[in-house]
């Protein structure tokens, strides 16, 4: 009788590869699609320069030599001399794709640990960097540790199992209460063993309580390498956790390995929320931001109903495109201030300004008098992730706070409440700095006398943000703002997905 379920293949709506150890479904597609069309956004910031010069056409002779002496271009172009990103950049992707179809414990852990490493060496790509090195070194390590808790899940299921299938794995799980298989499958010996592999993940996404790494990796590491750390990595992750959690959370009643999801859920509200209120470095703020929205992908994640799943996808949908806009917006601002000058010695003593322009919530002040289309950007994604109607955050979290309240999560509801509330101040301090104090930056002179110096037609606005760039920001900003309008598309691919699931 153990031979024959060991041995037997959960049949899905999908298609199984390489004898089980990945599967295709109409889930899998929809993120791995979702995943490249995030990393295709994400490098266009290394594709192409951020800035755009216009040159008068009495300098097209000269305007190779124009163009590559000047120092603000040579600032500029320093990101696009590292050959290896794009390989690096592949890994990444692969491991993510990997991970969302992966149906064998053996191949998730080599998805995981090919997205991990992939990270790790884009982490610390800028070899000159003192405080990228860092960072990368700090996430190298803890993430080491990470998949220690990995692999000691794997082979405590593997030892109780006899098996690597995650399908039959499901099979022993959902029979597992049956009185001729109690005596070999033991139920609380399998749920601890979920629930440590779930540790390494957690881990991994950053959530509390092992959020710690977070905060000083993304603050080290450049701007442009933790927008690929603060995106990619946890989609693949919390889509593969979706499935595992789907799977087995409703079979055993005396103790269940997702009472986890609901701890580190509520922890990451609590830590993301109070962490935030004393940050004044703005990758920092930024995130612990992440923490306490990953608070509500979790609790949506751990109710696993049709309501939360679809809470749980639409929330993860969401925040992912607005979390890349917010670092767009930051990385456009931080390339603009190369032609402004400012007397403040802490802005001007700032480490690695090259790779992270802006570090400080204070390098913003009076940024609307600068560009006040950008920051009127920045504004809708800090208003959407606050929650305030009519964006699309606001949808998000009711959702998911529906979804709780449905399943009788009363406690985390209210919790979730007041840390959205109390969360809204530090998101808002970023409007008063922006919008209502006066900036400190003038045109820098050096700049604007050098290339007057070529042309007496060239100004300051004949520097502008790169095309590619402006339009992919004011498309994520009009999504963001105007859902209300188009909701119905994507509550209709969130709808589809859950049913096929449910319906599997």
């Amino acid at each position: 009788m153990l031979y024959h379920i060991i041995n037997f293949v959960l049949i899905k709506k999908g298609i199984a590869l390489h004898g089980g150890l990945i599967y295709i479904t109409s889930i899998t597609q929809i993120f791995q699609i979702f995943i490249f069309f995030i990393s295709i956004l994400i490098l266009q910031l290394t594709s192409f320069f951020p800035i755009k010069m216009w040159i008068p056409k009495s300098l097209l002779i000269n305007s190779y030599i124009f163009y590559y002496k000047t120092k603000i271009i040579h600032k500029i172009e320093n990101h696009l001399k590292i050959i290896e990103y794009p390989l690096i950049i592949l890994f990444i992707i692969s491991g993510a794709v990997f991970l969302i179809s992966t149906s064998d414990l053996i191949s998730v852990f080599l998805s995981i640990e090919l997205q991990s490493y992939g990270l790790y060496l884009l982490s610390t790509i800028y070899r000159n960097s003192e405080l990228s090195t860092t960072g990368g070194l700090i996430y190298f390590l803890l993430g080491g540790l990470s998949s220690c808790f990995i692999l000691l899940g794997i082979s405590l299921l593997y030892s109780n199992s006899g098996t690597t299938s995650i399908e039959g794995f499901y099979i022993i799980t959902s029979i597992s209460d049956l009185d001729s298989t109690h005596a070999i499958y033991k139920s609380y010996y399998i749920q601890s063993s979920l629930l440590i592999f779930s540790t390494g993940f957690l881990f991994k996404i950053g959530a509390a309580p092992f959020h710690f790494w977070s905060p000083d990796v993304y603050d080290a590491i450049p701007t442009i390498v933790t927008t690929f750390v603060a995106i990619v990595a946890k989609i693949s992750i919390l889509i593969f956790l979706l499935e595992l959690v789907y799977y087995t959370c409703n079979y055993f009643i005396n103790f269940n390995w997702t009472f986890g999801l609901l701890m580190s859920s509520f922890l990451s509200l609590i830590i993301g929320t109070v962490g935030g209120l004393t940050q004044f470095r703005i990758k920092r703020l930024l995130a612990y931001s992440t923490i306490s929205h990953l608070g509500f992908i979790l609790l949506a994640l751990s109710i696993s109903s049709i309501e939360s799943t679809q809470a749980f996808i639409f929330y993860l949908l969401q925040y992912s495109i607005s979390n890349l806009n917010i670092f767009f917006i930051i990385i456009a601002i931080g390339f603009s201030f190369y032609f402004y000058s400012s007397n403040n010695k802490e802005h001007n003593e700032l480490l690695d300004k090259d790779n992270s322009p802006i570090q400080l919530i204070s390098q913003l002040k009076g940024y609307f008098y600068i560009n006040p289309i950008l920051t009127l950007s920045l504004a809708i994604t800090i208003y959407s992730f606050i929650g305030i109607p009519p964006l699309i955050g606001f949808f998000a979290k009711q959702m998911v706070l529906s979804a709780a309240l449905d399943k009788g999560y009363i406690f985390l509801s209210i919790v979730a409440i007041l840390t959205s509330v109390i969360g809204a101040v530090y998101y808002l301090n970023i409007i008063k700095e922006i919008y209502f104090d006066n900036t400190d930056y003038k045109n820098n002179k050096n700049y604007l006398q050098y290339f007057k110096s070529k042309s007496n037609i060239f100004t300051k606005d004949s520097i502008y943000l790169s095309s590619i760039i402006a339009i992919t920001i004011s498309i994520i900003s009009l999504i963001i703002l105007l859902f209300i309008f188009i909701n119905k598309e994507w509550m209709n691919i969130c709808t589809i997905l859950v049913q096929t699931l449910f319906n599997n």
